[in-house]
């Protein structure tokens, strides 16, 4: 059975940092790319950061600079270091998991971060 299991999400002040974790189980992980992604209320899923197998990552814009996504193909892990937020960020983070090859993608289920005074 695959399972992303996120954590690490909460409520934090403006300017303050928080480091999200996502362990996957039940996969080839080097096999996957694996991605942040975000849904604030009332809004579409929107991408934050992508990390290839290799460890190569690319971010949105909106959060270069401020986050670094990294992964550990060992430990079937990738996390997402944020700082300097902002309540924009404010959001469900999902990670995700997108095959090299063939198969079906799988989300986690989500951690709440919500930035705010």
């Amino acid at each position: 059975q695959v399972q992303l299991v996120e954590s690490g999400g909460g409520l934090v002040q403006p300017g303050g940092s928080l480091r999200l974790s996502c362990s996957a189980s039940g996969i080839f992980f080097s096999g996957y790319r694996m991605g942040w992604y975000r849904q604030a209320p009332g809004k579409q899923r929107e991408l934050v950061a992508t990390s290839t197998t290799g460890g190569g990552t690319n971010y949105a814009d909106s959060v270069k600079g401020r986050f670094t996504m990294s992964r550990d193909n060992a430990k079937n892990t990738v996390d997402l270091q944020m700082g300097s937020l902002k309540p924009e960020d404010t959001a469900v983070y999902y990670c995700k998991a997108t095959p090299l090859s063939w198969g079906p993608t799988y989300w986690g289920q989500g951690t709440q971060v919500t930035v705010s005074s």
